[in-house]
């Protein structure tokens, strides 16, 4: 059963709240192991360097995954953003729709939080009611862009200039899995941050905060607690050549 929830008047968070969320995150990722969304192993990734794991938000495509992964979200926005400090949750297309939806749902039924949501579409139409944008009118309005992962930002640097186009303010953004390493190939670029860090300085201009559910660290604190060494060996190696120093 899960703990009980309460988030008080002026965002102070709560050992119930903070208890919850770790529960959320285990069970996100035993969820996702358990379908093949998330695996240890040896892939290579676009960037040519080869990873100790590998993630694909994809396969998170039933029910019973989508109210985990729905309520984790939920969840990580209570803890990590003020009541009253956005308006609306925006799902860039295609993927962040259903986490958009879900999500504002999740806030609804388990946090007493009214929410809108909205999406966009790949191409606006020029007919009917037109537009970029499906659901919640965003002109004027605080919003939070829900997404599965950040690796490059472009799909976010997108998502956040149509929303600004269309007369809102992103606050923030966040997503299921933040991989924790600088940018680049092979090679490490000296000073180089991470897509997380990106986001935050050049595409929110230091004016939100991207959370995500389940960080690389978290991943390497659940090896370890499961008493899986090879994984986690592999982890640590990786994270001491590509992950963030900051």
């Amino acid at each position: 059963m899960e703990p009980s929830i309460s988030v008080p008047t002026g965002g102070r968070v709560t050992a119930n709240l903070a208890g919850a969320m770790q529960l959320h995150r285990t069970n996100f990722i035993t969820s996702a192991l358990l379908i093949g969304a998330l695996k240890f192993g040896s892939f290579t990734l676009k960037s040519g360097r080869t990873s100790p794991y590998f993630f694909n938000a994809g396969l998170l495509s039933s029910g019973p995954l989508l109210d985990t992964l729905a309520s984790a979200y939920a969840t990580l926005i209570v803890t990590e953003f003020e009541r009253g400090s956005f308006d609306v949750l925006f799902g860039p297309a295609y993927k962040g729709i259903a986490l958009a939806g879900a999500t504002a749902l999740c806030l609804h039924r388990d946090h007493d939080l009214p929410i809108s949501y909205a999406y966009n579409r790949k191409e606006k139409k020029d007919h009917g009611e037109g537009g970029w944008v499906v659901g919640a009118d965003l002109k004027g309005k605080r919003v939070l862009v829900l997404d599965d992962v950040i690796t490059a930002g472009t799909a976010i640097r997108e998502a956040v200039n149509g929303i600004r186009q269309e007369g809102g303010h992103v606050v923030g953004v966040v997503v299921a899995l933040d991989r924790e390493e600088v940018g680049g190939g092979i090679d490490v670029t000296p000073g180089g941050k991470s897509a997380v860090r990106d986001v935050e300085e050049t595409v929110l201009n230091g004016e939100g905060k991207v959370k995500a559910v389940v960080r690389m660290r978290d991943l390497m604190e659940w090896l370890s607690k499961e008493g899986r060494d090879d994984d986690s060996k592999g982890m640590q190696e990786y994270w001491a050549r590509y992950g963030v120093k900051e």
